[in-house]
């Protein structure tokens, strides 16, 4: 039966696909004591029945797509699911410790996963991380929560609750059409995440979680979400979409052509991205170069800090692939929404104005020193700039030059080529756009970053839906001290552009231009849809 339901639309598209519910890791399992031990045996039987299930299903997938070799893995979990010593030790423990049955899954799969790590055997160790598996597998069947979103290799509409930027990473992001989150906020990472890849999202949809697996469609334009669609609605959808991808089309058309106002005022049309799987992005929509590379995905979504050779790895690659073009590295902004565990980083009442980006780097500057030390070996690669997030005075800045002269010094004592490389800093708070003048002193360049400004400025946290109705970005004080800090920056000798999500509003691109604005960077794939806007603006004609 067809399910309407409205939230509020992030950013436009039609999607049409099957509905699939992303449910989040696990944290750590619970101990319960439980009265009814038989109960509790039952649970992980039924459970060890439909985890055969799911894997058989895996299994027969994985025939067909890489071979009955490469499927054989889903076949040695079926067995490890009926051997005897595993299967005993869970019950063993429900019956002599009367705990529930997750707790003794989780505590048996540890101790069988130890005992294979620590044998001389390496098929034997292979088996610890199986052991793991099975044992995770059997823990989201008996919370309910089996992750329907990994059994498909089909395009899907995710749904979810809400997602964090770390939950991203795991997403094969060429299989998902859509985003329909409950929570989040019109600036939220998900929000950014549908821009940069181009896909209708909406947020504060209360779905029903029956809609699992059911045929959808997301209108981004009108802020709809509908499951089990009528024929005729389904059709009508797909005119829409049609109609959608012919303005597309129409677009490409804009590749090679300089980004150039009709009277001759050129600006500089480059790309966000948060890792080197986005630069084909960049390539296909025509980027001049690439804006902001968030560095900080490179930390996210695993348990240890990346070495300096993995960072050098990544951004040579990025700045091999651009083959000239400019790419600016923000150097790591964690903190706020994007957190990782071995951080370590205490629980703050305010995180978005706390512990983060820069004053981590100046805090703890042996992370910062690996970091820097990549991006200079990197530098002979290509054209790369950097620029530090989060700068409030100019001390933070003299800070950071001397430590980025001593990684010189370094690099040049062990023989280590490098290239000349920009210096720029992220005007992302009020105190920085109010000494701007000093700023421009001391770097090559601005880049304005409009989301955290505008909260910064405004008193309002852009991750809360609450205050959606009142965050501003067109607000006359953002425009203002955009105004003041293209002035200043060009008074001092600086570039000045916007790396925010207002850079891509082609209701302001006049403005910016007609106030200075040398660069803007966006998602890829907005790139040709502001350069059209460019090339219809005429300066010479004044609004009334």
């Amino acid at each position: 039966m067809m399910q309407k339901y409205t939230g509020k639309s992030v950013y436009g598209g039609i999607a049409i696909g099957k509905a699939l519910i992303f449910h989040k890791k696990e944290g750590q399992v619970r101990r319960k004591r439980i009265e009814d031990v038989e109960t509790e045996i039952l649970r992980v039987d039924k459970a060890r029945e439909k985890a055969k299930e799911e894997l058989q299903k895996l299994y027969d997938k994985a025939v067909t797509q890489v071979g009955e070799q490469n499927a054989m893995i889903f076949e040695v979990h079926q067995i490890m699911l009926e051997d005897q010593d595993y299967v005993d030790s869970i019950t063993y423990k429900i019956k002599n410790e009367q705990i529930n049955a997750e707790y003794a899954v989780a505590s048996t799969g540890d101790n069988f996963a130890e005992l294979f790590s620590s044998m001389d055997d390496d098929y034997m160790k292979e088996r610890a991380a199986d052991v793991k598996d099975i044992s995770n597998r059997l823990i989201k069947i008996l919370q309910g929560k089996t992750d329907s979103s990994l059994m498909t290799d089909e395009p899907y509409i995710l749904v979810a609750d809400d997602l964090a930027p770390s939950e991203t990473l795991q997403l094969d992001k060429t299989k998902v059409l859509a985003f329909v989150t409950r929570k989040g906020s019109t600036n939220s990472h998900t929000a950014i995440l549908a821009r940069m890849m181009n896909i209708p999202a909406l947020i504060g949809v209360d779905f029903d979680e029956n809609c699992d697996g059911k045929d959808a469609i997301v209108d981004g334009y009108e802020g709809i979400f509908i499951t089990e669609p009528t024929e005729q609605i389904t059709n009508s959808m797909n005119e829409k979409q049609q109609e959608n991808l012919y303005k597309k089309k129409l677009q490409q058309e804009l590749k090679g052509k300089e980004s150039i106002t009709k009277d001759g005022k050129k600006i500089d049309i480059f790309a966000n991205i948060g890792g080197v799987s986005d630069v084909a992005s960049v390539l296909q929509n025509d980027s001049g170069g690439i804006g902001l590379f968030r560095s900080e995905f490179l930390y996210l979504g695993r348990d240890t800090f990346p070495s300096e050779d993995e960072q050098f790895q990544a951004y040579k690659t990025v700045l091999e692939n651009m083959a000239g073009k400019k790419v600016i590295i923000r150097t790591l902004d964690i903190g706020a929404d994007k957190q990782a565990d071995y951080f370590e980083l205490d629980k703050e009442e305010n995180p978005a104005m706390g512990y983060r980006a820069i004053r981590i780097c100046l805090n703890q500057p042996d992370i910062f020193r690996t970091q820097l030390r990549a991006i200079y070996r990197a530098s002979i690669y290509g054209n790369v700039a950097i620029m530090y997030p989060m700068i409030i005075s100019v001390d933070e800045v003299k800070k950071i030059k001397e430590i980025v002269q001593s990684v010189k010094d370094e690099l040049t004592k062990q023989g280590i080529p490098f290239n000349n490389v920009e210096q720029g800093i992220m005007i992302e708070t009020p105190a920085a756009v109010m000494i701007s003048d000093l700023l421009a002193k001391e770097v090559d360049f601005f880049s304005i970053g409009t989301n955290d400004l505008t909260q910064y400025t405004l008193a309002i946290d852009r991750q809360n839906p609450k205050l959606d109705f009142i965050y501003d970005p067109h607000h006359p004080a953002i425009l203002r001290m955009i105004q003041m800090v293209i002035e200043n920056g060009h008074k001092g000798g600086c570039w000045v552009g916007i790396c925010g999500e207002l850079g891509a509003d082609l209701t302001l691109i006049e403005e910016f231009l007609r106030m200075g604005l040398d660069e803007v960077s966006v998602s890829p794939n907005l790139v040709l849809s502001v350069r059209e806007k460019v090339r219809n603006t005429d300066l010479r004609v004044t609004n009334n």
